[in-house]
């Protein structure tokens, strides 16, 4: 039985990213193409997996690629990003027991007790005049920010992931442009 199937990386185990709005995550920018992404990313030592996951017309095409540390082979992914051809890259879905750390104004949203989370992201926004919101599964979120956040299982306890979408001219919002899948993630 694998019992670090569970595992939770600990903060400082984790590599230290940034969401900036509309622009990207870490390495990643939003609108690069899969191939880039690829290349980007084994740059941080991360393998991919590609596959497409919807076919809408014969020339725009949803892709999902999974990355894994290089050495984390049969590992869940730490991250998994979504791309339409003709767009690129849309959704960036960070794990919540293996992604690296992702800020946003200064939080920490990965792998962190949700209850927790939701209470120093309700203080920014009050803080800070800003709006919240609920997603259709009773997250917390910014709606300004365009990133969701779930929680999934952790052995007995539950962790933290978040999904950082741009839809630019074919979505509306992060539940426009995201495959169904992110909103079953666990």
């Amino acid at each position: 039985m694998d019992t670090d199937y569970w595992a939770v990386l600990a903060d400082w185990e984790r590599e230290r990213w940034a969401y900036v709005p509309h622009q990207g995550v870490g390495p990643l920018s939003f609108g690069v193409d899969r191939h880039e992404a690829v290349t980007v990313m084994a740059g941080h030592d991360f393998a991919a997996e590609e596959s497409e996951i919807e076919r809408w017309s014969p020339e725009r095409a949803q892709w999902r690629v999974r990355f894994r540390r290089a050495e984390a082979v049969g590992q869940r992914p730490a991250v998994t990003c979504y791309f339409v051809e003709g767009v690129g890259l849309t959704c960036v879905l960070v794990d919540g027991l293996r992604g690296p750390q992702v800020t946003c104004e200064g939080i920490r949203l990965i792998g962190r007790v949700p209850s927790e989370l939701d209470a120093e992201m309700e203080a920014h926004a009050l803080e800070r005049g800003l709006g919240i919101r609920f997603s259709p599964t009773g997250d917390l979120g910014w709606p300004e920010f365009e990133f969701d956040r779930g929680a999934q299982r952790a052995g007995d306890a539950v962790v933290s992931w978040a999904s950082f979408c741009h839809g630019g001219e074919i979505a509306g919002t992060s539940w426009d442009i995201a495959p169904a899948e992110v909103w079953r993630y666990w």
